[in-house]
């Protein structure tokens, strides 16, 4: 697992933003920078040539953020993206994930939880902030021709499924273990089993394989 010498680089358009996103992971002792840009363009040259293992990029920038993700992410499936944007529009979180984005991240968070965000992505995971899984949701079951692909949830018993219906409006483990009346520990193992049962990085993409699994239920009706 990474968890030190992360190849981290940051592409923004605002230079006092980027530095100061660049001083604060480099002061952490977790990440080496390997490149900085302001553009689409420098997005796609600096995975070419540094080959990050994270590359952090804006979506407000000449050339559209947005653009880059698709030709880096074909030329080399290895790097992690993650999304560091102002944006909170759910078209704008799934467009990028389905781009192949890793990790959808509202500017202004703390440098310490970028900094666990970063980690957690450079490890496998998959990270969208979490006032925002709701909002992507919603917006998934308005969008009947969403294109986010997923698996179905055959596999889960009564009890998780009723775990994960829950997760996906939103509640923590806690609120989930109180309407539940069950122990927090209790609802941590099930979601464990949830995880892995549908091979999913976390609970906003296991809460989004169930949305894709009860829509097409309703399809196929």
């Amino acid at each position: 697992m990474m968890t030190s010498g992360v190849r981290i680089a940051v592409v923004d358009d605002h230079p006092l933003f980027r530095e100061g996103v660049i001083r604060s992971l480099t002061e952490t002792g977790r990440f080496t920078v390997v490149g900085e840009g302001g553009s689409s363009s420098d997005a796609i040259r600096i995975a070419a040539e540094a080959r990050p293992d994270i590359l952090l990029i804006d979506l407000s920038m000449p050339g559209e953020g947005l653009s880059a993700i698709p030709p880096i992410r074909a030329r080399d499936s290895n790097i992690r993206i993650v999304v560091l944007t102002v944006s909170e529009a759910a078209e704008d979180i799934a467009l990028a994930l389905n781009s192949g984005a890793n990790g959808y991240v509202l500017k202004g968070v703390g440098s310490r939880t970028l900094t666990e965000i970063l980690v957690a992505v450079a490890n496998g995971e998959t990270y969208v902030t979490p006032t925002l899984s709701a909002r992507l949701l919603s917006h998934l079951s308005s969008d009947k021709h969403s294109p986010i692909v997923t698996d179905p949830i055959h596999s889960l018993t009564s009890r998780e499924r009723e775990v994960l219906e829950l997760v996906a409006t939103g509640l923590s483990n806690k609120e989930i273990a109180i309407r539940l009346d069950l122990q927090e520990k209790t609802i941590k193992h099930h979601m464990t089993a949830i995880l892995a049962k549908l091979q999913a990085s976390n609970r906003t993409d296991a809460a989004m394989k169930l949305h894709a699994s009860t829509t097409r239920g309703r399809t196929l009706r």
